[in-house]
């Protein structure tokens, strides 16, 4: 399987690829991961490519070969959405960050109906989570990555369980009961058919 998560600093891109790469690896899957972040603690774009299977040779999704793109941010959605493989799925927060450029005056913003009107043309297999929002329903934007995760997880192809404890495994102590609750809300949103 070839994930693929984007977003922007901040956002727990990183977070939510190691959570799926240790669930990969706990189920005796061989598991390849190549994160991108240079810019990640000023609000720049964060991309982290994600393969398991019973044998991955590179760690890197070639265009239109992704069975899911998870995106973070809206535009990181539309940046991103051409790695999808034609039968595969987005899964994509509406929330957004404007650029720089376009905060500061320089650049103008792309309305949000353009925006929805790429990604239906580039995915018929989409879903807007509002994970951003739930999260700060929750009390912490922090958890916007776990209520992803819950989003996707009937995706995966993996016990709830397992998913579970590769979460408490990797999120701190004092998150875990948030994070799992967090994840339980995500896992009401979406459902794989």
């Amino acid at each position: 399987m070839n994930i693929l998560v984007c977003g922007v600093g901040g956002q727990g891109v990183l977070l939510f690829s190691d959570i799926i790469s240790n669930l990969a690896l706990r189920n005796g899957l061989d598991v390849k991961k190549s994160e991108v972040h240079g810019l990640a603690q000023r609000g720049g774009s964060v991309t982290s490519h994600i393969r398991f299977g019973p044998k991955v040779y590179s760690p890197l999704i070639e265009e239109g070969t992704a069975d899911a793109v998870v995106a973070f941010e809206r535009l990181e959605a539309l940046r991103y959405v051409h790695f999808l493989c034609p039968s595969g799925r987005l899964f994509y927060d509406s929330h957004r960050i404007d650029p720089l450029p376009v905060s500061i005056g320089t650049a103008e913003r792309v309305p949000d109906d353009q925006i929805e009107a790429r990604l239906a043309a580039r995915a018929p297999r989409r879903q807007m989570v509002p994970a951003f929002k739930t999260a700060l329903e929750l009390g912490n934007v922090r958890v916007q990555n776990t209520v992803m995760l819950g989003a996707v997880s009937s995706c995966l192809g993996f016990p709830d369980e397992s998913i579970k404890q590769s979460l408490t495994e990797l999120v701190k102590p004092a998150a875990r009961e948030l994070n799992l609750k967090a994840f339980a809300v995500g896992q009401a949103i979406s459902a794989c058919p």
